[in-house]
C-alpha cells in the first residue's frame, strides 16, 4: 500500500523547515495533520494511563512524561475542595500542557475551576476572598517557593500607585505584604490618600491568578509557576454564574485527576457556543500585544500555533510546532532566567541569587550542547555577559547598570532568533506583517 505523500503546503513546510535545520519528521507531520483534521467524535478525551483529560487537539500536544514533577508543583499552587461549598478542578495550561512539542517549556501555567455552591453572589464573592486570602498566606514563603502577587479586583477609580498611574477597571495586583496587611495604599490622581480594602476587591473578583518563584534544587532552576482561576457561583437553583462574567472555554487545558470529571462536566456545558471563536479573538490580541508592543516573538510564536491550530490553519501549525520541538527553543528558558532575575533584585525578595546564578550556568551549558556555529557564538557571547553581570549582585538590590544592559542584550538576541525562525515560511511572515501593520 503506498504510503500517502505531504500536500504542497507540507512539502513547502519541510523545504522551510530544513533551510533553517529544523529536522521536521515529515510522517509524524502527516499523522498529526490527518488527527486534527479528522471527525473524531468525542471532544473531550481520556488518558487512562496517566489519569488526564482535555481537549482532543490538546491532548495531541500533551506528553505524561513530565507528569509527577507538574503535579508536585500543582500541590502548591490548587486549592483545595470544601464539601458541600467549594469544587475545583486544576489542569496545566500554556506550554505545560503542550509537553509533547515544547521540550523547554519557560513556565509552569496552571488553570483551576473553582464552583462555590452558596445561598447568593455576595456570600460566593466572600468565600472567594477567604479562599485566595487563606491560600496566599499559607503560601507566602517556604524552603523553594516565593508568592510574587495575586490579581484579585479591579480598581474603583483612576489612583496612583507606587508612583505609577493604574487605571479604573484595571486589575488589581496585590502584593504578599498588601494581602497580609488587606489593603493597598495609594493616591488618588490630585494627590489625596486612597485604602483600597481586600474586602472591597472582593464584590467584582475579575480577573484572578496567582503567580509564585519556585526553586527546583534536582534541576537546579528557577520556575515561575501560576494559577488562573475561572470561579463560578452555583446558585441553590442549580444555575451557574461565573464570578468574572465569562465562563473559560477548555481548548488548551489538560485536568490532572480524572476526579475532576464531574465537576468539569457540570460546569463545560455552559461554556458559550460561540467559545472557539472568542478564544481565538483573545488569542489574536494576544499576539498583537507581543508582536507590536511589548515584543517577544517567543512568546507570540506559541500564542500563534493555537490560533493556527484552532482555525485549520494546520501548515502553519505545523511549522511552529516543530520549530518548538527542536534543542534550539531552549533559549525560549531565557524568558524565565529574565522574569527570576526581575524577581530576585524586588526589595525583600528571598530568591536566592546563588539559584539565579545555576539557572544561568545551566542555560549556558544548554545552550553550547544544543546550538552550533555563528548561532552558538553570538548567542553565547551575549549569555556568558548576563552571567558575569551576576557576579556581583545581591538578593533585594537594584540590578546594575551593567546587568540591566546584558539583560536587554539577552532579550534582543533571542527575539531576533525567534523572529527569523518563524519568517523563514512566508506564509507566517505573512501573518505577523498584517498583525504588525494592523497594531500601527
Amino acid at each position: 500500500m503506498r504510503e500517502p505523500s505531504p500536500s504542497e503546503d507540507l512539502q513547502r513546510i519541510i523545504e522551510s523547515a530544513n533551510r533553517l535545520g529544523i529536522e521536521l519528521d515529515e510522517a509524524e507531520a502527516i499523522q498529526w495533520l490527518s488527527a486534527l483534521a479528522a471527525d473524531q467524535g468525542d471532544e473531550i478525551v481520556m488518558d487512562d494511563r496517566a489519569g488526564v483529560f482535555g481537549h482532543r487537539v490538546t491532548m495531541l500536544d500533551f506528553s505524561p512524561d513530565d507528569l509527577e514533577h507538574f503535579r508536585r508543583i500543582g500541590r502548591l499552587v490548587e486549592f483545595q475542595d470544601v464539601p458541600g461549598v467549594v469544587e475545583t478542578a486544576l489542569a496545566l495550561s500554556g506550554s505545560s500542557a503542550q509537553s509533547k512539542i515544547q521540550t523547554y517549556p519557560g513556565d509552569a501555567d496552571y488553570f483551576e475551576r473553582i464552583n462555590i455552591l452558596a445561598e447568593s453572589r455576595q456570600a460566593a464573592c466572600k468565600i472567594l476572598a477567604d479562599l485566595i486570602r487563606q491560600k496566599a498566606r499559607a503560601t507566602r514563603r517556604g524552603p523553594n517557593y516565593q508568592l510574587t502577587e495575586v490579581k484579585f479586583g479591579s480598581y474603583p477609580q483612576d489612583l496612583v500607585k507606587g508612583g505609577r498611574p493604574v487605571s479604573k477597571g484595571a486589575p488589581v495586583g496585590w502584593a504578599p505584604e498588601e494581602i497580609e496587611a488587606g489593603q493597598i495604599e495609594a493616591f488618588s490622581p490630585d494627590g489625596q490618600p486612597v485604602i483600597f480594602l481586600w474586602d472591597e476587591a472582593a464584590v467584582e473578583p475579575g480577573w484572578t491568578k496567582l503567580d509564585w518563584v519556585i526553586a527546583d534544587p534536582p534541576r537546579g532552576t528557577l520556575a515561575n509557576a501560576s494559577n488562573m482561576l475561572d470561579v463560578t457561583w452555583e446558585a441553590p437553583d442549580g444555575s451557574i454564574t461565573p464570578l468574572d462574567g465569562y465562563l473559560d472555554p477548555y481548548f488548551q487545558e489538560v485536568y490532572l485527576e480524572a476526579e475532576s470529571v464531574p465537576i468539569f462536566s457540570k460546569l463545560a456545558q455552559h461554556v458559550s457556543a460561540n467559545a472557539l471563536d472568542e478564544y481565538v479573538v483573545q488569542l489574536e490580541k494576544e499576539v498583537g500585544k507581543y508582536l507590536v508592543k511589548d515584543i517577544n516573538y517567543g512568546k507570540a510564536a506559541k500564542r500563534m500555533y493555537n490560533v493556527f491550530r484552532l482555525t485549520g490553519r494546520y501548515e502553519e501549525a505545523a511549522f511552529i510546532r516543530e520549530l518548538f520541538d527542536e534543542p534550539a527553543s531552549m533559549l525560549y528558558q531565557v524568558w524565565s532566567l529574565i522574569r527570576t532575575l526581575d524577581e530576585c533584585s524586588q526589595p525583600g525578595s528571598s530568591i536566592d541569587i546563588d539559584t539565579v546564578r545555576a539557572q544561568a550556568d545551566h542555560l549556558l551549558v544548554a545552550v553550547i550542547e544544543a546550538l552550533e556555529g555563528d548561532e552558538e557564538t553570538i548567542v553565547v557571547r551575549h549569555l556568558m555577559k548576563l552571567r558575569r553581570s551576576l557576579d556581583n549582585l545581591q538578593s533585594g538590590r537594584e540590578l546594575t547598570a551593567g546587568a540591566e544592559a546584558a539583560r536587554a542584550e539577552v532579550i534582543n538576541i533571542v527575539n531576533n532568533f525567534f523572529y527569523e525562525k518563524m519568517t523563514a515560511l512566508p506564509a507566517i511572515r505573512g501573518y505577523i506583517d498584517q498583525v504588525q501593520k494592523k497594531g500601527e
